[in-house]
């Protein structure tokens, strides 16, 4: 590719070496004869500056106040190759907006503001290779947005809006060979989602919403080898849920495991390394399928070292397969390696009584996994059961209370779409593994303190789209370990307080969105959850920011404070917090010029983009 490019460089000054020489350049860019490179960075452009030298190859343009690319925005620089356009507020990208640029081959538009790619927006980008979209307000894919696009190897998409995608989304990128949609939140993907993908090879759908392995869907990628779902609210994977014939990268970290069958990957034979580190799993079975295993990654697992884990072993010992990780427990093998541990130390009785615990977890852990899956029981009326799942759903049901008994082994409870209007204290005693629990649009207005009392796996929390104003201090007590909390679409005019948030200390992210905050303070609301990296607040009413609202926020990369009534950031807003990569301040229609810079330095804000997103991995 890069061959060719410096032919098509080499020829275009040849061909015009009056043109290279006549120094022709825009007041507010620095230009390089020689490389044909033009930069205009941070000038607060609203358009593309029409005296661009014609035979330019290189074109940064990042950090401007482009607003919206009109059809032809670029045809008096057909020759370009390479187009920068990240941190330009760009919300539109009208039909035919790079049309004649039939030599690009790196197309950078990440750090925006498109909401959605329509039919034609990159028509004519026939030679395109990588196209760089990470960062913007995407939500909607329609058909054929990428149809023009037969030569992209690269298409990125992390860290934006997308809840799902639908068949054929990708149509037309036959030679596709990377793919990340990353950072979304996707909770469903059409079975002919990726259907059109014959070349690739590497997807990465980690950081999302996706709460079971999509087993039909990715049987289309038939040359797929590296496959990323980490950090998905998946509880399980079922039989022959992988079924992917050249896969030989799954990672599955960071997810809610608590059990893998072992025939999950008996339809992916190539599958050489496995990653399910940072899960609940107390065990593994033996896999079957996978002739070319290498290693098997079971670190941050409460795995048991006990009998249990012989047959693992033994198997693991056969066909050369590293197991990666250490022992949870019995005591006396605690933090031990699992491939230090010694045989004769994996038994389920000590020789010579032992601890009484011991041997009551031990033997626990035996019945566990020799058991026959339970038969139904205890499934609310008029509510769907699905027991080897770990599923339950009374979606749009017409209940007005919470039901009082589920399956004791429920991890994904999903009750959206009912009539609760408040939820009492206790209402989900009896299941203490829900992971997973669904409250989205169930005209909830008051949820009592305790609540959740009892949820002691709970990570994810939905209750999104009902009718809360206000927060009881103790909302979410006894829900330790919940991760994601969604309050977006309600009624609160406050900020949940410290104290109501002191019930959530290992909370990642946070979304406020289209509530009725109207202002940010005390200083040091985030105090309580030192672990946030996403806090949301788009689309509410908030017009002021108390210095050190949000300090501290060690681990805080993600602000969202779009379509609010800001005007202008105090310098001290933040305090100290050195990994936000994006806080988008103000409304489109005002002007950042009076945004102060929100890391605290006190500069003005183009945009607070990076240097560039460039080709390389997401590794965020």
């Amino acid at each position: 590719m890069w061959f060719a490019t410096l032919l098509s460089l080499a020829w275009v000054v040849l061909m015009f070496p009056s043109l290279a020489q006549s120094g022709k350049c825009p007041r507010v860019c620095s230009c390089d004869a020689k490389t044909l490179t033009v930069a205009c960075t941070g000038k607060n452009l609203t358009s593309v500056p029409p005296t661009i030298n014609e035979i330019t190859v290189k074109l940064d343009l990042k950090r401007n106040n482009l607003g919206e690319l009109e059809r032809g925005a670029f045809s008096h620089t057909l020759y370009l190759t390479h187009l920068g356009l990240q941190g330009c507020r760009i919300h539109t990208v009208r039909e035919g907006a790079f049309r004649g640029l039939t030599r690009l081959v790196q197309l950078d538009l990440a750090y925006n503001n498109i909401e959605i790619l329509h039919q034609e927006s990159f028509d004519g980008l026939t030679s395109l290779k990588q196209l760089l979209l990470d960062r913007n307000r995407i939500e909607d894919i329609r058909p054929g947005a990428f149809s023009q696009l037969g030569s992209l190897n690269l298409l990125s998409l992390p860290h934006n809006q997308l809840t799902y995608i639908p068949n054929m989304a990708f149509q037309g990128l036959l030679t596709l060979q990377t793919l990340r949609l990353n950072h979304n939140s996707l909770n469903h993907l059409e079975t002919e989602a990726f259907a059109s993908l014959l070349s690739l090879t590497h997807l990465s759908l980690s950081h999302n919403e996706l709460q079971f392995f999509p087993t039909a869907t990715m049987t289309r990628l038939v040359a797929l080898t590296h496959l990323d779902l980490s950090f998905n609210p998946m509880t399980f994977l079922g039989e022959k849920s992988v079924s992917m014939p050249r896969l030989t990268h799954l990672s599955a970290a960071h997810m809610a495991l608590q059990d893998v069958s072992a025939a999950a990957l008996a339809l992916s034979p190539l599958l050489s390394r496995l990653d399910l580190s940072h899960n609940q799993l107390h065990y593994l079975q033996p896999l079957t399928g996978p002739v070319q295993l290498q290693s098997i990654n079971l670190a941050a697992n409460p795995v048991w070292c006990t009998c249990v884990l012989l047959e693992l072993r033994a198997w693991a010992r056969k066909g050369g397969v590293r197991l990666l990780g250490d022992c949870a427990g019995p005591p006396h093998l605690s933090e031990e390696p699992l491939e230090a541990v010694l045989e004769k130390d994996l038994r389920c009785r000590r020789q010579n009584g032992g601890i009484k615990e011991e041997v009551e977890e031990e033997e626990r852990l035996v019945v566990v996994t020799q058991a026959e899956p339970k038969k139904t029981e205890n499934c609310p009326e008029n509510c769907l059961c699905q027991p080897e799942a770990q599923h339950v759903s009374c979606e749009n049901r017409g209940h007005t209370k919470v039901p009082r008994v589920f399956p004791n082994n429920t991890h994904l409870l999903d009750l959206r779409g009912n009539h609760f209007h408040y939820l009492p204290g206790n209402s989900f005693r009896g299941v203490p593994e829900v992971v997973s629990l669904h409250l989205d649009g169930c005209k909830i207005h008051e949820v009592e303190a305790g609540a959740f009392r009892g949820l002691k796996g709970l990570m994810y929390l939905y209750l999104s789209n009902n009718q809360l104003s206000s927060l009881d201090l103790d909302a979410f007590a006894g829900a330790l370990q919940l991760m994601y909390l969604h309050l977006d679409g309600n009624r609160l005019t406050h900020f949940p307080s410290a104290a109501t948030l002191s019930h959530t200390p290992n909370l990642l992210e946070l979304h406020l969105e289209r509530n009725l905050i109207s202002k940010l303070e005390p200083a040091g609301l985030l105090q309580p959850v030192p672990m946030l990296r996403g806090l949301y607040l788009t689309n509410n009413n908030i017009s002021t920011v108390a210095a050190n609202a949000l300090d501290p926020a060690p681990n805080l990369e993600i602000l969202h404070l779009g379509d609010n009534q800001l005007t202008d950031v105090q310098s001290d807003a933040l305090g100290h917090c050195p990994t936000v990569r994006r806080a988008p301040a103000l409304r489109e229609s005002d002007s950042l010029d009076q945004a102060k810079d929100v890391s605290g330095s006190g500069r003005k804000s183009e945009a607070p983009v990076p240097g560039s997103t460039g080709p390389k991995e997401d590794g965020s």
